[in-house]
């Protein structure tokens, strides 16, 4: 297991003990109304820190409205404009996402540096294959892991020569490849709490597939305290794609669908049955799995794992828990029982 240094966001701790869901505000700025509500429905669907644009001085009255609103960490994403850094840790943001190379010269960087030490706030360094400086660019090429590595290690030396070091790194790719490479490499040289993502990864589907493979195989590695699923959608599905994630792999809480692909034995709608259980069980607070099975050939055998599940028969299916028969059903009740069950657990 990486050693952490525990950073402190707000009200949770970035220390490697528990992944945390992340998304980003899509409303444009000057809404301020439109990001509340956004804020709101992101909190409601778990989201466990929201990061916000600060492009200009009126996006930071962003902050004390969301923050007046929603209990989970607010961080400022900055670009170039040193002084919204120090504005937005004046109005109370929780974290600020800043390159620190592209703010200015070292009294700059100082006085961000100063005002979030004061403050009790941390700062995440954000690079990406699009923000390396041309000298990295022209040492390796082009957006190479190791580019990524050398420009993230080198912004947070900067912050270090302030006397700051309650850093967070991330290191985007839209290259799954050179992201998961990348975070490896970074993992070896620092101990810093790490945001993990794949940048500009698609949309809902594509985007998914990719943040999956990218986001996945680094949480199995035990590496990243953070982690965004950067869709081109509406960031509540972010939200709900970065908690399945978490489920797959086991780190997260909930209930966990399991179903077979089906075969020329199935005799029932296991596709169409598969996808109400789905919806039904997404509405339950259970950390339960439910297996959704074609046959009772092999499906009590395969799924004797989950809490409770079905295997299809002909016009009919058995209703299981933990590879334990309980009972025979008739097709047109095999979703009303199978919740019932359900309930009960």
């Amino acid at each position: 297991m990486r050693a952490v240094k525990p950073v402190k966001v707000k009200n949770v701790t970035l220390d490697g003990k528990h992944i945390y869901v992340q998304s980003m505000l899509s409303v444009p700025s000057y809404d301020i109304e439109g990001n509340v509500k956004q804020a709101v429905r992101l909190e409601q669907a778990g989201c466990e820190i929201i990061r916000v644009s600060v492009p200009d001085k009126k996006a930071l009255e962003l902050i004390p409205a969301i923050k007046n609103n929603v209990n989970i960490p607010l961080v400022a994403d900055i670009h170039f404009d040193y002084k919204l850094a120090i504005e937005s840790a004046e109005r109370g943001i929780d974290k600020i996402r800043i390159n620190p190379g592209n703010i200015g010269d070292t009294e700059r960087i100082k006085a961000v540096a100063d005002i979030c030490k004061k403050m009790g706030i941390p700062i995440r360094i954000g690079v990406n294959s699009g923000s390396l400086e041309k000298e990295l660019l022209e040492k390796y090429g082009s957006p190479t892991a190791e580019a990524l590595v050398e420009s993230a290690l080198g912004h947070a030396k900067l912050l270090e020569n302030c006397d700051f070091d309650d850093i967070v790194i991330s290191i985007k790719s839209s290259n799954v490849n050179t992201m998961i490479k990348a975070y490896r490499l970074l993992a070896e040289q620092c101990s810093y709490p790490l945001h993990l993502g794949v940048t500009e990864a698609g949309t809902a589907h594509m985007g998914l597939i990719k943040s999956a493979v990218g986001i996945g195989s680094l949480l199995c590695d035990g590496i990243g305290e953070t982690i965004r699923v950067s869709l081109t959608a509406d960031p509540v599905e972010e939200v709900y794609a970065a908690k399945d994630i978490l489920k797959a792999i086991d780190r997260g809480s909930g209930p966990r669908l399991i179903s077979c692909p089906t075969c020329g034995r199935t005799r029932i709608d296991l596709i169409g049955l598969a996808r109400r259980v789905e919806e039904e069980i997404s509405r339950i607070d259970k950390d339960i799995t439910v297996a959704v099975m074609g046959c009772a050939v092999n499906g009590p055998g395969e799924a004797r794992e989950a809490d409770i599940g079905i295997a299809g028969g002909d016009g009919c299916a058995l209703l299981f828990s933990k590879g334990e028969i309980l009972r025979k059903i008739p097709e047109d009740r095999i979703l009303e029982e199978l919740l019932a069950e359900i309930e009960k657990i």
